[in-house]
């Protein structure tokens, strides 16, 4: 597991808060397993009251925000219990599909295999809008913005909505390997085995905007991890 500094990760700082970009594969809390860091214990090494706002599952890269003290994380908290929090995630679906703030609008409910399901009688309310920002020929690029905050929210959405995530084997979604969309010129020695060419779900936090203490407007835009732009390379490569 690679060691990070919480200098590599901020992309916006103030007095009152961070905002920090989340590789892939960190996880943001305890994962009460073994001993690996996770991005909370990264943070406070050098801020011990730091909280996260919120955060993201371990394969989810992209963008958290952290408050440095007690009412910083008091004033955030409420911007995301009143669902004033701008947030904004990229996501590679598979099959082509054409969104315009297309809604799926549902009751989700957390159930004992630590999975999330549409249920209409113990579900709580869910609500994010999809847009397509890319349509390659196989599969497309997605904006996501959800208003709500259930668990695997964005995952499940995309499901019903017949667009699951590439490599999101839990909601519908598969593997995509070089071989499929580069079917010429593609050579593969009989011992080797092929690997997708993204080893998590497709999904990204692009995105994050709220208020500051002060009223002002914060907003942060991430990059794209390079296991994600990697893939959007071969994509625009060999499935145009």
């Amino acid at each position: 597991m690679k060691r990070y500094k919480l200098s590599d990760l901020v992309i916006f700082e103030n007095d009152d808060y961070l905002i920090v970009e989340k590789p892939p594969f960190l996880s943001s809390l305890d994962e009460r397993l073994g001993n690996a860091m996770n991005l909370l214990q990264i943070v406070r090494t050098e801020l011990p009251e730091a909280k996260l706002g919120h955060r993201l599952d371990k394969e989810t890269s992209g963008a958290v925000a952290i408050a440095k003290h007690f009412e910083a994380y008091r004033h955030l908290s409420i911007q995301f219990q009143e669902r004033q929090v701008e947030k904004v995630y990229h996501a590679i679906a598979v099959g082509v599909h054409d969104f315009k703030e297309e809604a799926v609008e549902v009751p989700l409910h957390k159930m004992k295999n630590g999975l999330s399901a549409v249920n209409y009688k113990q579900g709580k309310p869910s609500l994010t809008f999809f847009s397509t920002l890319e349509a390659f020929r196989h599969y497309t690029l997605l904006e996501c913005r959800p208003i709500t905050g259930r668990l695997h929210q964005i995952r499940v959405h995309a499901q019903v909505l017949g667009a699951p995530l590439v490599a999101d084997k839990a909601y519908g979604g598969k593997d995509l390997f070089l071989s499929e969309i580069k079917r010429k010129k593609f050579n593969l020695k009989k011992w080797e085995e092929e690997l997708p060419l993204m080893q998590r779900v497709a999904l990204h936090a692009k995105e994050l905007g709220f208020k500051g203490l002060n009223g002002e407007d914060i907003k942060a835009v991430t990059k794209y991890p390079k296991d994600f732009s990697a893939l959007l390379r071969q994509l625009g490569k060999f499935d145009m």
